[in-house]
C-alpha cells in the first residue's frame, strides 16, 4: 500500500472471462466512488485498479489498465479471474506462475475464481491449504494438485495472503471482501447494495449438486452405486448394499470409502438430501412430507442432515430455490 492507495490487480490471462474481469473492475472503482463520497477525510482515492496482461515480447504481465496517475508501484491484491472453457494447461500456466510466485514473496496477496484456481495451483503455494473451486471441478483438481486440500462446500476461503472462490459468479464474493479489508465494511456494503449482490456469506454448498465418484474403475462398487441412483433415495440397508455388491461386508465397507471417499451413510444423506432439494424446489409438500418422501421417519433428524449438507434449513432453501410458475 502506498500513501494510503490499495492496489488490486486483475490478471487478464488467456481465456480469462472478459465479464468477470470488467465486472470487477466496474465493482472495485464504484466502492472507490462510494467510499470517497460517503467517508471522512481525507477524501482523496484509497482504492486503485489496474490490468495485467502478458504481451508479445515482454518477460512478465505488464500493465494494460490503470486507475492510478504514473502507472508506477506494485499490487497488494492480485486477482486471477474465472476462465472460460476448459482449466488452464499447465504449460500455459506455468508461464505466469513464477512471476505469481515473485509478487507473492514481495508481499502480494493473491486470489482466484473458480477456474483461476488451476492457475493458481501451478505457482506450487496453495500446498497444504484448503481452497475452493466451482464444485463440478472437484475431482480434476485433486488430481491434479493432490497436496491441496479441497472444500467445494464453500464459496469463499480468505487465508489471508491467499484468497480463493468457488464458481463464475463468485467474482462477487471476492471484490467485496476485498472492498471490506481495504475500505471497511460500511463501504462493502454500500457497493453490495449498488450492484443488488448479497454480501460475502453464502455458500456453495446452496447451489452444488451431489456429484458421485464414478471413474474409480471398482465394478462392484459402481454397481451398487448405479441401484441406489435408480431406487431414488429411498429405504438403503447396509444388508441391501452388501447383496447387491456380492462382496463380503468388510470387503465392501472398505472398498466403498476409498472407491466414493465416503462411507456408506454419508453418501446415502447426500443422495437422499440432492432428492429433497428437488422436491422442496418444486414446492407442494410440507417438509415433513419431504422426508418421508426421500427416506426418512424423523423430520428432525432429516433437518439436521439437510441442514449440515447444504447450509440452509430446508425451509430456508425452500424460500430461496422454489420455482413459481
Amino acid at each position: 500500500m502506498v500513501d494510503g492507495v490499495a492496489e488490486i490487480g486483475i490478471v487478464d490471462f488467456p481465456g480469462a472471462q472478459m465479464a468477470a474481469v470488467l465486472g470487477m473492475t466496474d465493482l472495485f472503482m464504484t466502492a472507490e466512488q462510494l467510499a470517497r463520497r460517503t467517508g471522512e477525510p481525507p477524501k482523496g482515492p484509497r482504492l486503485r485498479v489496474s490490468r495485467w496482461e502478458w504481451l508479445s515480447g515482454d518477460a512478465s504481465p505488464v500493465r494494460v489498465f490503470d486507475t492510478g496517475p504514473d502507472g508506477e508501484g506494485s499490487p497488494d491484491v492480485l486477482v486471477l479471474p474465472p476462465g472460460l472453457g476448459e482449466p488452464v494447461k499447465r504449460e500455459d500456466a506455468m508461464l505466469y506462475a513464477e512471476w505469481l510466485r515473485d509478487r507473492h514473496a514481495s508481499g502480494t496477496t493473491l486470489g482466484s475464481i473458480c477456474k483461476g484456481a488451476f492457475l493458481l495451483g501451478e505457482t506450487g503455494l496453495l500446498s497444504g491449504r484448503t481452497v475452493t473451486t466451482h464444485w463440478t471441478y472437484e475431482e480434476e483438481f485433486r488430481t491434479r494438485f493432490p497436496q491441496v486440500l479441497v472444500d467445494v462446500d464453500r464459496i469463499l476461503i480468505d487465508d489471508g495472503d491467499i484468497l480463493t472462490a468457488g464458481g463464475v459468479m463468485a467474482w462477487t464474493d471476492l471484490a467485496l471482501r476485498l472492498v471490506d479489508r481495504f475500505l471497511g465494511s460500511a463501504a462493502m456494503l454500500d457497493t453490495a447494495r449498488a450492484f443488488l449482490v448479497d454480501p460475502p456469506g453464502r455458500e456453495q454448498s446452496y447451489y452444488s449438486a451431489f456429484s458421485p465418484r464414478l471413474n474409480h474403475g471398482d465394478a462392484s462398487i459402481l454397481k451398487v452405486q448405479r441401484w441406489m441412483e435408480e431406487s431414488n433415495a429411498q429405504n438403503f440397508d447396509l444388508a441391501a448394499l452388501v447383496e447387491q455388491s456380492g462382496l463380503e461386508e468388510r470387503t465392501f465397507l472398505r472398498r466403498f470409502q476409498k472407491a466414493t471417499g465416503l462411507t456408506t451413510t454419508e453418501y446415502v444423506q447426500r443422495l437422499r438430501v440432492g432428492r429433497a432439494r428437488e422436491l422442496l424446489q418444486r414446492g407442494g409438500l410440507t417438509g415433513d412430507q419431504v422426508a418421508w418422501e426421500v427416506g426418512y421417519t424423523d423430520p428432525g433428524a432429516f433437518r439436521k442432515v439437510f441442514t449440515r449438507i447444504v447450509g440452509l434449513t430446508p425451509a430456508d432453501y425452500r424460500k430461496r430455490f422454489r420455482m413459481h410458475p
